[in-house]
């Protein structure tokens, strides 16, 4: 199964609120390139593809973090497998439509250049990271607080936001915790090396 069939399978069992057909209808369409876009420029998930690839490793990682006995049991919190698919599998679409295409050249191990494809990073609508996905996200279906919140703060401290801000939108907001703990487990762990 491919990135996109397995994202359509997740996204079509768990979300179903009024707009996200019309969402998803949007992510298929020749106006986003959400499915053939990197995750990243060179960071990670840096390939073609690699947006969704990360969505759904994402999802993985809140899905069975949120899940655990130990997160249920210690902490209390329950999730509906609708928010845990919204906010996992939707947190970048801000990323959409914003990297191109480019090269770079590089010495290889014997010191001969060699073309590098990479992507440039060029967004038309800079609306900022997490604000953006809710931003796109609102204009088809709505949110509850707590999404918008957990996708607004999924980058946690590594963002350039203000760390109070961060601590508040936590503390007040856990699902923004857990969806910034599963978004770095998926990109530092299992995307880092990954091309």
């Amino acid at each position: 199964m491919t990135g996109k069939e397995r994202f359509i399978e997740i996204y079509n069992k768990y979300i179903t609120r009024e707009g996200a057909d019309k969402l998803l209808e949007y992510l298929l369409s020749p106006a986003s390139d959400f499915f053939v876009a990197p995750a990243s420029s060179r960071f990670h998930s840096s390939y073609e593809g690699g947006l969704v690839d990360h969505s759904i490793n994402v999802y993985e990682c809140l899905d069975s973090y949120i899940k655990s006995d130990r997160y249920k049991q210690v902490f209390g919190f329950e999730y509906t497998d609708e928010s845990i698919a919204i906010v996992a599998l939707l947190h970048d679409l801000c990323k959409i439509n914003v990297y191109k295409k480019g090269f770079r050249n590089v010495k290889d191990d014997k010191g001969v250049w060699q073309r590098v494809d990479t992507f440039d990073y060029d967004d038309k609508l800079p609306y900022g990271h997490g604000e953006k996905s809710v931003y796109i996200i609102s204009g088809y279906m709505k949110l509850t607080r707590e999404e918008a919140f957990a996708i607004r703060y999924h980058m946690g401290y590594s963002s350039t936001e203000d760390a109070r801000n961060v601590a508040a939108a936590f503390e007040m907001f856990p699902l923004a915790f857990a969806l910034s703990t599963a978004d770095s487990e998926a990109t530092y762990y299992l995307e880092a090396d990954k091309k």
